[in-house]
């Protein structure tokens, strides 16, 4: 007896690939649906490793998704906190100028975060050393719609609550091929004699780092290839949990799409320190120096690499010597925060941003979506994808229920 395709087959257990199973079951109560993770729990890589901020939006380009998605999401996720009972925090956030340079680059950062809506205020050095007082700065930006939360706390429930609604959850299930007819797309798991295929009428495939060899497995021809940030941390040693009390950032470089290292408030009540942002050569390598062979050899053979390489060279070099030389990054922190030591700094996982690199080698910067008639791939979405996972999941669900090309 042939199996009756899913209505819904979504690969991933990141937070966007639980949110879209999440929005497409709330939109179609009754559907079966089925969520493929190859790791063993949900939120395993992207979403569990990065540091837990509510983004406010203040950072993207006005009317971009990135800049919609995230003020959406924030609210959105604040909502599902509330409903279900998941802690979170509203701490507010200063974007801390300590030199002209960055003062200017501060300024356009207001003007941008105006146009987008958002609730900021410019304070100058005497306003940001009273509510700071470890803090030193010539000019900030303090964003009151901040907070921050555990990401895999959200999953967890994400999770429940798909399985609420009917749908299932396959954990430790690696796809290894994928085909679409005219009728439906064929998802293959495991090899050998365990391999075993389903059917479902429509695929949304949310792969994080893996999402462009995903995408060559379904026929397709990406023309971009993943590409490994290691951001590494470090956490204060306990005594220093109350050092802040807000997140504390510093002003990014308009030209990279990192915002550098700063002080960040957990859920757990601890301070941590990150992250900087080195190339990795593993995939989901989160070791220091970690390497993976096939991953280093598709780098090799991908030309976007080679032309990303001479942009971000300098910044690399400075963002390796920085992994290997503690003091270069304690430097960095002390730029607004001179009360942290090189003992004050424990060690704490690093996390992997997921970066989408065109054949140019220039990064994508927005979200970006693949679609076919029946299976839309999700080719880039990096921070704040967490923030905005709902909202990307509604955009998601409008191009499958409604069958329209995604952007």
């Amino acid at each position: 007896m042939t199996q009756r395709p899913y209505d819904f087959c979504v690969i991933g257990g990141g937070i966007v690939g639980l949110a879209t199973a999440l929005t497409l079951l709330q939109r179609r109560p009754g559907s079966s649906l089925v969520v493929l993770e190859k790791e063993d729990r949900v939120a395993a890589h992207q979403t569990g490793h990065n540091s837990g901020v509510i983004h406010a939006g203040i950072y993207y380009t006005p009317g971009s998704m990135k800049a919609r998605f995230c003020k959406e999401g924030a609210a959105w996720t604040r909502r599902f906190c509330d409903e279900h009972g998941i802690a979170y925090r509203n701490t507010g956030k200063l974007i801390v100028a300590t030199n002209d340079v960055e003062v200017t680059r501060l300024d356009a950062l207001y003007e941008r975060a105006r146009t987008n809506g958002l609730d900021v205020e410019l304070l100058d050095a005497a306003e940001i050393r009273r509510r700071e007082p470890n803090v030193v700065g010539r000019k900030a930006i303090f964003l009151r719609d901040t907070g921050i939360v555990d990401y895999r706390a959200v999953c967890r429930q994400m999770a429940t609550e798909i399985e609420r609604l009917g749908g299932e959850i396959r954990l430790g299930t690696r796809v290894s091929g994928i085909h679409e007819s005219l009728s439906e797309v064929g998802v293959t798991t495991g090899t050998g004699d365990a391999a075993h295929t389903l059917y479902a009428t429509r695929l949304v495939v949310c792969g994080g780092i893996q999402a462009d060899r995903l995408a060559a497995m379904a026929g397709l021809e990406p023309d971009f290839q993943m590409v490994p940030f290691r951001g590494e941390y470090y956490r204060l040693r306990p005594e220093l949990n109350d050092i802040v009390g807000t997140l504390i950032y510093p002003v990014p470089d308009p030209d990279l799409p990192f915002l550098g290292v700063h002080l960040t408030l957990m859920m757990d009540g601890g301070v941590t320190v990150g992250p900087n942002a080195v190339m990795g050569f593993a995939r989901e390598g989160y070791p220091k120096l970690s390497v993976n062979a096939r991953d280093l050899v598709s780098f090799a053979r991908f030309p976007g690499f080679w032309k990303l390489v001479p942009g971000v060279l300098r910044t690399g070099l400075a963002e390796q010597w920085d992994s290997l030389y503690k003091p270069g990054y304690l430097k960095r922190v002390q730029k607004y925060c001179p009360q942290v030591t090189l003992a004050d700094l424990r060690p704490e996982p690093a996390g992997i941003r997921a970066q989408a690199v065109n054949a140019d080698g220039t990064m994508i910067e927005d979200f970006r979506f693949l679609q076919t008639d029946r299976m839309l791939h999700v080719v880039n979405a990096p921070s704040p994808a967490a923030t905005s996972a709902m909202p990307i999941a509604a955009h998601l669900a409008d191009q499958v229920l409604g069958g329209a090309t995604a952007d």
